[in-house]
């Protein structure tokens, strides 16, 4: 019917004219919220997380300008008693607010909005808001006119909410009217009550917090740091993906080393829709995230150095994981005092994942891990300029079999980066080693606990195609020789996994001894036979 208010469902039909993941159980999920009290929900995802599509999944169900039933009959949804009560029944408005930005300008985002709304009500109802014509108020008239009229309420479908306050970070003024309008319409008021049936804000960060009070604050709001019951549609599950990889070929262990890994509520671990198809759709797995994530939009928080951040980071991309209090964050890209201000927007990035039991974030998965490394690699920041120096350093003396020289570049990573109660066991050992590689990203594929011989490799580096650089078996060991390590990778036949390869291959022993705080190492270039 129109272009914002009650829309074709031509974006959803798009959607499915391609290979589409069924996740039509969310509006089912949406569905039991509508008319409670529990009716205005925010779900916050990072890019690449299908927040559009979910959003023109939704207006498609809901909007009274189409007849969506062939799109839905077949789905999960329609698998529910009375599932089509309100398919196509309910009046919606539809906004993306990139696209408003992009259309009005960051300095009009209210004014562009009524503009743009109040013709297509009064297409539906001329009257609509005449009698509050400048006072300010004649969109939500306008919209209260239309219920009275047609004696259906609205469902608010708003993409990217969040857009001001990211694409306008330095305009407060245009910021709070923005914040203003959305608490007209979403503040449990008489409005709110008569006029809405629903409303469904997406994007990447939660509702902006002002002196730490929600600015819109009866919002259920489900984001990457407590997604709750929405967890399952925040990205593709664990079956999901494994239907995806059988159907395209794909190995799910490469697939899961690469995408997976954002722990969520009930145990829900949760891929990367975007990265996932893009894998599916070329055949081999990879790093997309590039395409979508420009390092600019990284590099200032990166370089931030409160508290020891850097530090922290380092760590993450080593694999280890690092405490963060995500409760104090202002919800926004400019209000940043802490460390963990900066680490709980990465959580909301996507480049962190948080665990709500141990109070941790960590990097989930291989693809993110490249694009950290290659953001502390471009870094200009002295300490992480000095941390890629030295990784490049200590990676040439494992190439040139420098014994003493790589146990002592392990060992300056540890004392630079390593409290004493974090470091005590193996596993510290294999973060201080991933940490202390960190400049063999764009060389090398990591792959830990690699099947070969009569075991597993704790860590293998695989040289990049057309690479002249060998491939590494590293074997860790706490409170043990360094012999004793490559005895083990001999002994269990690591190296076999790799020999097709056909590129040198270095053994490469590493061991920490807890009594005298020595790190060991010792290297060998296995004989070719």
């Amino acid at each position: 019917m129109g272009t914002y208010v009650n829309p074709q469902n031509d974006g959803f039909a798009s959607i499915l004219k391609n290979e589409y993941v069924d996740k039509t159980g969310l509006v089912t999920l949406f569905e039991r919220t509508l008319g409670s009290a529990d009716k205005l929900v925010l779900v916050s995802r990072p890019r690449r997380f299908g927040k559009s599509y979910a959003a023109k999944m939704l207006v498609a169900f809901y909007s009274r300008g189409c007849d969506s039933r062939a799109l839905f009959e077949g789905l999960e949804v329609a698998r529910g008693q009375g599932w089509d009560e309100h398919l196509n029944a309910l009046n919606v408005i539809s906004l993306d607010m990139s696209e408003v930005i992009q259309a009005v300008g960051a300095r009009d985002v209210v004014p562009g909005i009524i503009r743009m709304l109040l013709p297509e009500l009064r297409s539906m109802l001329p009257s609509a808001g005449k009698a509050d014509e400048g006072h300010g108020t004649e969109l939500k008239a306008a919209i209260l006119d239309v219920v009275r009229a047609t004696g259906r309420k609205f469902v608010f479908v708003i993409d990217e909410w969040d857009a001001p306050y990211r694409l306008a970070q330095g305009d407060k003024a245009s910021q709070d009217a923005y914040a203003e309008w959305l608490r007209g319409l979403f503040k449990a008021n008489n409005f709110t009550d008569y006029a809405l049936e629903g409303a469904y804000l997406t994007g990447i960060l939660p509702i902006k917090k002002y002196a730490h009070q929600s600015a819109v604050s009866d919002f259920q709001e489900f984001t990457m740091v407590d997604p709750a019951w929405y967890a399952p549609y925040v990205g593709f599950t664990e079956p999901e993906v494994e239907h995806l990889c059988a159907r395209h070929g794909l190995d799910m262990a490469d697939v899961r080393r690469w995408y997976d890994a954002y722990d969520l509520a009930g145990g829900v671990s949760a891929y990367a829709p975007y990265s996932v198809m893009r894998a599916c759709s070329r055949g081999k797995t990879g790093s997309y995230w590039v395409s979508t994530e420009a390092y600019e939009s990284l590099r200032p928080y990166i370089e931030m150095d409160f508290d020891g951040l850097q530090a922290d980071i380092a760590h993450a991309v080593g694999g280890a994981s690092v405490r963060v209090d995500p409760y104090g964050f202002q919800n926004d890209m400019t209000s940043l005092l802490t460390r963990d201000d900066v680490l709980t927007l990465l959580v909301h990035l996507g480049y962190l994942t948080y665990d709500e039991e141990s109070h941790t974030a960590r990097v989930p998965n291989e693809e993110v891990r490249a694009e950290l490394a290659r953001a502390i690699a471009k870094s200009r920041h002295p300490k992480l300029v000095k941390l890629m120096r030295d990784s490049t350093r200590l990676l040439e003396d494992i190439v040139a079999l420098r014994e003493d020289e790589v146990a002592t570049g392990f060992a300056r990573v540890h004392d630079r980066n390593c409290s004493p109660l974090f470091y005590n066991n193996e596993q510290a050992l294999r973060s201080v080693v991933k940490t202390a590689l960190i400049a063999a990203i764009d060389e090398y594929a990591r792959i830990e606990e690699l099947p070969g011989g009569k075991g597993y490799v704790d860590i293998a580096y695989l040289p990049s195609r057309g690479s002249l650089l060998p491939a590494l078996v590293v074997e860790l060991k706490w409170n043990r020789p360094a012999d004793a390590a490559l005895d083990q990778i001999h002994r269990k036949g690591y190296p076999n996994v790799l020999r097709d390869l056909d590129v040198p291959i270095l053994l490469v022993g590493v061991t920490y001894d807890a009594k005298t705080k020595e790190h060991t190492c010792r290297i060998e270039l296995l004989d070719e036979e």
